[in-house]
């Protein structure tokens, strides 16, 4: 076969197909790039992960309550646990320091401290506290699960009681 026998328009594509095959290629990369792109937007990705810390003590409004003038360390740390922070050179100065931050949004930080005089508790001041720990249920989910399990218990038949079969089944799901 000739060179120019190979080279001859008859076996090469048409200069018109080799033009749309060029700009289906380039249609297609700015596709994706477009599509690569839009989902970095969006701010539920996170780029990049940033993951939440959380550090220190963390106190409720309660444990404070439980402190009384003239208790002793141990009992202070039975209350309060062991303090994040101790300092030689303030050696009757207990700080309990609680830092959160989150992955996304603004940080938290709490300070509370406590002073001893020979060796007793002698006040304690700080941040207000909160009502409960971050793993409790609020007060309304907490009665609404005794309410389900009161609900539960009286419509199980009694063993070896009147009208009772002697067993247990599980409730149907509505």
């Amino acid at each position: 076969m000739d060179a120019r026998q190979y080279c001859s328009t008859a076996n090469n594509a048409s200069p018109v197909r080799g033009r749309a095959l060029r700009y289906a290629r380039a249609g297609l990369v700015a596709f994706s790039l477009a599509l690569a792109l839009a989902g970095c937007s969006s701010d539920k990705w996170g780029f990049p992960y940033r993951s939440s810390v959380q550090q220190g003590n963390w106190l409720t409004q309660e444990q404070v309550a439980q402190l009384k003038k003239g208790m002793t360390r141990d009992q202070v740390r039975f209350v309060l646990g062991s303090p994040a922070l101790t300092d030689v050179l303030h050696a009757d100065r207990w700080d309990y320091v609680y830092y959160y931050k989150p992955g996304s949004g603004a940080a938290e930080e709490r300070k509370f401290t406590v002073w001893f005089k020979n060796d007793v508790l002698d006040r304690w001041a700080g941040d207000t506290q909160p009502d409960k720990q971050p793993f409790q249920l609020n007060k309304k989910q907490a009665e609404e699960a005794v309410q389900r399990a009161k609900d539960y218990a009286n419509e199980l038949p009694r063993p070896n009681q009147p009208g009772g079969t002697g067993t247990v089944s599980a409730p149907t799901v509505k």
